[in-house]
């Protein structure tokens, strides 16, 4: 069952398994710093966002062994992260504590 909560801009928490609460870090600049980070549990691209940009998450995913899921439209990844506008990608990850 997912909960969601609110939490700051660009983060998003859900609630995966009893007791185990991830976060949606949304954006491109996040993606890529928690793929840097190697925090990362899964990434969402949205196949409608900038091709240069796609082609360098998909890269550190790969590189990192992180598995990517596309998107349709960057207006369907945004509703699925639970914001009101369209996100390019976005990081499934561990919450901060």
């Amino acid at each position: 069952m997912l909960i969601y909560r609110s939490v700051p801009s660009c983060v998003i928490a859900l609630r995966v398994n009893e007791g185990d609460i991830m976060q949606f870090k949304v954006g491109a600049k996040q993606t890529m710093k928690m793929l840097e980070q190697n925090r990362a549990i899964e990434v969402y691209v949205a196949r409608d966002a900038d091709p240069q940009m796609k082609e360098k998450v998909v890269h550190l995913c790969e590189r990192a062994g992180v598995p990517f899921k596309w998107f349709d439209t960057k207006d369907v990844l945004g509703e699925t992260c639970g914001i009101d506008i369209g996100a390019a990608m976005a990081a499934l990850v561990p919450e901060e504590e």
